[in-house]
């Protein structure tokens, strides 16, 4: 990816080339690495999205251009993973053109029309459906696109009628046309990210946020979801985002320190860690991180860590796990000056648990004789 985008700069069909070379590639190259973290395909989805305007935007004859399409489309129609499937939705922007898209179209509709056809008998996969849709989009044919999809169950389908209605303009129905399109086989998140989009771009970011940012900025990680919002949102407080949040998701308030943390919301983040179960390992690490510089926030984090410890939670827990919990909260209350308020307060902890789980009490009793007073 470098390599092309560094060529881009001076000879731009040359880079146009290795985008196609890279996108007949990739999928056959990476098919048997494992890729059970999705990190192999969130790679090649931002390379593709990197990969496309770089393609459109070579100027080239008709000859060459009608080359490179065909090597895509059966690069795509070839990809077993998939890897490259993301590579229909920017079919029409590939195009560069209202004529070539159009001819695009033509070219898929038929076989489309058959793979979205009501009739079970008669409707199957076609690899080039997204394309079709995408092609349509780009040239301007949405009547096509409202009645292929019509009476679709299956939102990759119905989204692109979503977005023919924002393309004429008509938010408020592309709205109202989204919000039907919930069932039990639609992705609500996908649904809502794409709601939010239309409000956004159409410079309505209150009702975006009020209505749907909670919900379509789903990350693997709490932490991740609320950077997303805070991102799209910066004129919203962090402590309204945590907040409706945390309230979006009751039983969980542990799971929202580590954003709490970051947002420097310190009263809050250990509020949430002492409301439901939270990683000990977090907390052990907020101890560690912020023993000096915030000493009466770690001298907490800590303590609510072993806190956790003593009644069993943690996956997989060591006793380096819990005597590093143990030792930096001593370091962080030295700090504080709280050192033997909270050495008490361990040795209460300690006495009042229940044994089962002696090895983490046995291994915070070690640290207290071995840390200094």
């Amino acid at each position: 990816m470098s390599e092309i985008k560094q060529v881009a700069r001076r000879d731009p069909v040359e880079a146009a080339e290795g985008a196609v070379a890279f996108l007949e590639r990739i999928s056959p190259a990476l098919e048997n690495v494992d890729s059970s973290s999705g990190a192999i395909g969130t790679a090649v989805n931002h390379a593709i999205a990197d990969l496309v305007p770089i393609i459109a935007g070579a100027s080239v004859d008709a000859t060459t251009k009608a080359a490179w399409f065909e090597r895509l489309f059966d690069a795509h129609g070839a990809d077993r993973i998939p890897y490259i499937e993301t590579l229909a939705d920017y079919w029409g922007e590939l195009c560069g053109s209202a004529e070539l898209a159009s001819a695009w179209a033509n070219r898929l509709i038929g076989v489309t029309r058959l793979a979205l056809s009501p009739d079970k008998n008669v409707r199957g996969h076609f690899h080039g459906t997204i394309a079709c849709l995408s092609a349509l989009l780009a040239a301007r044919r949405y009547d096509e696109i409202l009645a292929l999809v019509d009476g679709e169950t299956l939102w990759p389908y119905r989204e692109w009628a979503v977005r023919a209605l924002v393309a004429q303009g008509r938010h408020e129905e592309a709205i109202q046309y989204a919000d039907h399109c919930r069932n039990a086989w639609a992705n609500d998140t996908a649904i809502d990210a794409e709601c939010e989009r239309i409000l956004l771009a159409a410079g309505r970011p209150e009702e975006a946020y009020a209505r749907y940012a909670l919900t379509a900025n789903r990350a693997m990680t709490h932490t991740a979801w609320f950077r997303a919002i805070a991102k799209k949102y910066p004129h919203k407080p962090a402590s309204t985002i945590l907040t409706d949040l945390v309230r979006l998701t009751p039983g969980e308030e542990g799971k929202w320190f580590a954003a709490a943390k970051d947002a420097k919301l310190f009263d809050e983040a250990i509020a949430l860690a002492k409301a439901s179960p939270c990683d000990p390992r977090t907390l052990t690490r907020a101890a560690r991180d912020f023993a000096e510089k915030n000493p009466l926030f770690a001298t907490d984090a800590g303590l609510t860590a072993l806190q956790w410890l003593v009644q069993g939670h943690g996956y997989e827990i060591t006793t380096a796990d819990v005597w590093a919990a143990c030792a930096h909260t001593l370091h962080a209350a030295r700090h504080a000056g709280r050192g033997e308020e909270v050495r008490a307060r361990i040795q209460l902890l300690v006495g009042a648990a229940q044994r089962t789980n002696d090895m983490v009490v046995e291994t915070i009793e070690r640290c207290l004789r071995h840390e200094p007073e």
